[in-house]
This record gives C-alpha cells, structure tokens and sequence, in this order.
C-alpha cells in the first residue's frame, strides 16, 4: 500500500462537487438559490445548446469587493457564522460549497456590483484558482459557467441527452419559480423560454404561467394554519378528476425550500387514498412553514432532505390540509328552536326581510346567532370580512360567519336546484344544472355515498347487521376457515357473524345490512380476498369492498324519484370527484362548450 499524503485543495474540491454538482441543473439550482438569498425580484438563466454552458444574471444586492475571492472559497459563507446559526436557517444556501465546487469542474467568470460602489468587480476562476479586476457592470450578480465537468471527462459522459438535461433545467426552476412567486425567473434556451414567469407573487398566477390558465379551474386552495405550533401550510391541490401519470407534478416546500421530503409524499399518497385511479397522481405544491429550530436542513449537500423536531404531527398537519381542501361539507346551519327551517337555496317562505338575530339574551340555550336569507347575502358580498352593524357581534356569530366562509360553495351546491333530464342507457343520469348539463355514472356516485357512510358509521360504532334465519353451510379449505375464525373479531366490526362448523365449513349468523341483498357466496368471496391480502388496510378493503357491492348496478333503470334521490345523496358527499376505487363520477359540458359544437353564440 501507498504512503498516505495529503490531497491538493483542487483534487479535494473536485472530490466534493461529486456530491453537490451532479449535472447542470445543479449548477442552475445552486446559483439561482444564491440570487434568491441576494434579494433578486428577477434571474434570467441563459443555458447553451450542449447545456454545458450556463449564464445566471439577477438584479440582487451583489458581492462586496472585499469579499468576492473569498466567496469561491470552500466553506465561505455570509449566511452562518457559529454552530447556533446552523438551527435557525433562514436562506436557500448556507454550507459554502457550491461555486468552490463549481470552480473544480467548469471555467467561471463571475460580474457584480453593490449599490454602495460605483464600478463592479470581475472575477475569473479556473481549476480553484481566482482573479479579480474591476470592471463596469450594473448592481446585482452575473455568473458565467463555461465548459463544465471539462477536467472530468467521465462525469460529463454520464450526462443524458441536451433535451434530457435541459429537462432537469426546466423542472428545477419551476419548482423555484413556484417556491418563490415574487421572483421572476427566465429560462432562454436557443432563443426560446420555457420557463418565464412574471415574479407577480400571486402563486396562482405562476402555475398558470408555467402550465396554462385551464389549470385554475382544477385547484382547490391549501391554507391551513396551527398557531399553537406555529405550523402553517399553503399552495393548490388538483381534484381528483385532475390527475397526472407520474409524480413529477407534486412540488412540495419546506419554509420555501425545494425539497423531496418522504415524509409530505406520503401525507400526500394518503389523502388521496380511494380517490385515484392506480397509476394516476395528483398536481400538488404546497409549503410548509414552521420554525426553523423544528427542521434540519443540514442532512445532505443537495439540501434538499430535511428532518422534523416531530415527524408525526407534521405528517398529520400536511394530512389534514389536503383533506380540509378537498373536502365539501353540505352541513346548513342549525336553526333555532321553534324557528322555521330555512336551508340555503331555498327562501320562498321567507315574508320578512328583517334579520332574525337572537343570542343569549334571548334565552336561548347556546350561542348560536341565526339570520336571514338577505343577512347571509350581505355577508356573501361583503366576504365575510365583517358583519352589517344590525347584527350583534358575538363570538357565536363569528364562527358562524367563518363556518358559511368555508362552506358556502358546497352547500349552494347541495342545495341548488337541478333538473333531472333522464337515464341513459340505464347507468349514467343525466341532469341540468347550473345552465350546465352534467352526467353522472349512477354506480359509482352511490358507491361514494355508501362507503362516506359506512366510514361514517364504523368510527361511531359497528356497522348494522341484518340477522339470517337460514343461511347455506358453506365448504371452504381449513387454512381459510381457520384466518376467518382468526379475524372474526374484526370482520364482527363490519356487521358480519360467522361460525365456524367443522373444520372446512362455516355458516353466516349474520351480514351487513346494506349487502343484504348480495348472495353469501360473493361475500365470502371478496372476504377472503380481503383477508388475504394487507391485513393492515383491511378496514379501507372492507369498506370499498362492501360499498361496491351495495350500490345501484350499471344497467339498472331508475324511475325520475330515484335519480333524483341519488343525485342528492351524493351530493352530501364530502369527497363527490370519484368512487373509492378512483373513477370519476362526473362529466359536465357547458353551455358554451355545447353551443360552439353547433356553431351557436351564447
């Protein structure tokens, strides 16, 4: 074996850019993040036709003179300064590797200027060695990367194809365009962007810029926020009938980190269990803060893993954003004793226009302010920000506001009215609403309500049963009689008794009300396929399984009360996009849509 001996700062510096600059979108990410930590409001990135050479320009707070050599220094940084800083991180960069490392694999020539100087300072780097002069050139920083991974030929062998790393190029600066709203970002590509956004800090307005305005109308707003635990979490979530085929549409932030955080993925994954099709993924950002002495983001090089202070409680917050977001809540306000029952969508009856306003002082038996049809008008327009002066302000009163804030869409939707046009080909209702014309599949939006229902049910207490008077002995092999004796105890959960006879036969006591109609056959069936698969997801099999097998068939003919009624159950619906297994429930036309098919002006 060879003597050991120290290593050259450029071997060493070389070693390291292994880990930090993979490719050339580690390059873009890396001086784009510095720009961003310089207070830049725009980065134009101008990347070569080989994507070897990369040109980052931003209009930031710049380099001090005094400070510029050291900035390609290995481990040089203005951002931390001692051991504390290291759990109070509040920028993108903070570790003082990246343009050491860049400096090892590429020739850089780095332009800027403070606002406090009248001529800038031009640097050039080549195999870790620096030089500075100074030069004209406006505030902020400009960063030339040329030939890079030049002296690492390997590396630059392994790279893919131009279209394939400009692609990384691309999905990094989305992912930071969507991170940062209020900061512009340009990506020219032989003469074209394709990705320019307009630093509007609206988030919205930045998804729409990078994918197209259709997409608006397909998001549902995350904002959720737990002052206790100083948790706040927002962005968009697509509905479940919005779906992409790979997962390349779930951006996901830490205190505006990009990062790729198992954790949220998973929180995501579960939110939207029994609601897409497999195979099919959502559209998703959203970013959480929380105080920085709660996360590490000093896990990796890349900084792009992090780890919680509590992982548990983060994976629930993220959890419950989504599934507050997308879900629907039909629940009307309760209204008084003795006072007529108005439900929203419906004041016909309604002669007076004065608010109906009563409180405590009124003898009521709990806090709850109730008004008119007008009153919830007013508050409509006014956005529920602050309530007419006739009306007492209470804090029962506030809630209530906040509460119709929150359900408002939905239970207009529930309570509006539609008109049923009829049946096609016994499976699909078809009905008016809205001046839209909506189809329904019957099968699987009776399905939806079931399984809620179900669900519903099976947190209070068991699922009803229904008792057999007679019932067939069913033969079986011993091991499967054998795992239904094994899980009789949860399977008495979902309304099913079963005794075992002898050691291949069982017979049913009793089954669960709303199968009751299904053969004993089919429903040890799809018992023994649930048993048989994951016990730990038994209870989501079962409920799927059973609601499936409850509801209305495809094919069967409805009379107009009994689309009717199915219309409305499912409207009550939390989750109304798809059934449980994922498909969706709805299709609806417009009436615009329609009339340009016929060439009709609306």
């Amino acid at each position: 074996m060879k003597r050991i001996q120290q290593l050259s700062r450029q071997l060493i510096n070389q070693i390291a850019a292994g880990e930090v600059i993979e490719r050339p979108a580690s390059v873009v990410k890396e001086l784009v993040e510095n720009s961003i930590d310089a207070g830049a409001t725009r980065v134009e990135i101008k990347v070569s036709k080989d994507c070897l050479s990369i040109r980052v320009s931003d209009n930031g707070s710049g380099i001090h003179p005094d400070d510029i050599e050291l900035a390609f220094s290995k481990h040089a940084t203005s951002k931390i300064s001692d051991s504390k800083d290291l759990f109070d991180i509040h920028t993108m960069g903070f570790r003082g590797e990246a343009l050491a490392s860049i400096i090892s694999i590429a020739k850089v020539v780095c332009t800027t200027r403070t606002k406090d100087f009248e001529t800038g300072t031009r640097v050039e780097c080549e195999e870790s060695n620096v030089k500075s002069s100074p030069c004209g050139c406006a505030t902020g920083t400009t960063m030339e990367v040329k030939d890079l991974f030049y002296n690492t030929p390997v590396r630059q062998k392994f790279l893919k194809s131009e279209k394939v790393e400009l692609s990384y190029i691309a999905e990094i600066l989305q992912s930071i365009a969507i991170a940062n709203p209020d900061v512009s970002v340009i990506l020219i590509y032989d003469g074209k962007t394709p990705v320019k956004t307009s630093g509007s800090g609206d988030l919205l307005c930045v998804l729409t810029e990078i994918y197209s305005n259709s997409i608006a109308g397909e998001l549902k707003k995350i904002n959720k926020e737990d002052e206790l635990s100083r948790l706040h979490i927002t962005g968009y979530c697509s509905t479940p009938e919005f779906t992409r085929s790979t997962k390349k549409s779930l951006y996901t932030f830490v205190n505006n980190r990009v990062v790729k955080c198992p954790l949220i993925l998973k929180a995501i994954d579960n939110a939207y269990k029994n609601m897409l099709q497999a195979g099919k993924y959502p559209f998703v950002c959203l970013n959480l803060e929380l105080p920085a002495e709660d996360v590490d983001v000093n896990v990796h090089p890349t900084k792009r893993e992090v780890r919680y202070k509590n992982p548990n409680q983060i994976f629930n917050f993220v959890y419950s954003a989504i599934l507050g977001a997308l879900s629907v809540s039909s629940s009307a306000p309760v209204m008084p004793k003795n006072e007529t029952v108005l439900p929203f969508g419906n004041y016909s009856s309604v002669k007076d226009d004065a608010a109906i306003v009563q409180s405590d002082d009124a003898g009521n038996d709990d806090d709850t302010v109730y008004v008119s049809h007008d009153s919830f008008e007013q508050i409509r327009e006014n956005q529920y920000t602050s309530a007419p002066k006739t009306y007492r302000q209470t804090p029962a009163y506030e809630m209530q506001v906040k509460q119709i804030d929150l359900n408002i869409q939905s239970s207009a939707v529930v309570e509006e009215k539609f008109n049923i046009i009829g049946q096609y080909r016994n499976t699909y209702v078809l009905f008016e609403e809205n001046e839209e014309l909506k189809i329904v599949d019957q099968h699987i939006a009776d399905e939806r309500y079931i399984f809620e229902k179900l669900q519903e049910n099976l947190k209070k207490e068991n699922i009803s049963s229904q008792l057999l008077l007679i019932s067939d002995v069913l033969a079986l092999e011993p091991q499967d009689v054998e795992l239904i004796m094994e899980n009789s105890d949860k399977l008495e959960r979902f309304g099913y008794k079963i005794e075992k006879v002898s050691d291949t036969e069982i017979i049913f006591k009793k089954i669960p009300q709303v199968i009751a109609h299904v053969k004993v056959n089919d429903i040890l069936a799809d018992i023994l396929e649930n048993l048989h698969g994951d016990l730990n997801n038994l209870e989501e099999k079962m409920l799927v399984t059973m609601s499936c097998k409850a509801a209305v068939k495809a094919g069967t003919e409805l009379n107009l009360w009994q689309m009717e009624e199915l219309i409305k159950k499912w409207k009550t619906t939390k989750m109304p996009y798809t059934c449980p297994h994922g498909r969706p429930i709805l299709h609806t036309f417009s009436e615009k849509e329609i009339a340009a098919f016929f060439h009709r002006s609306v």
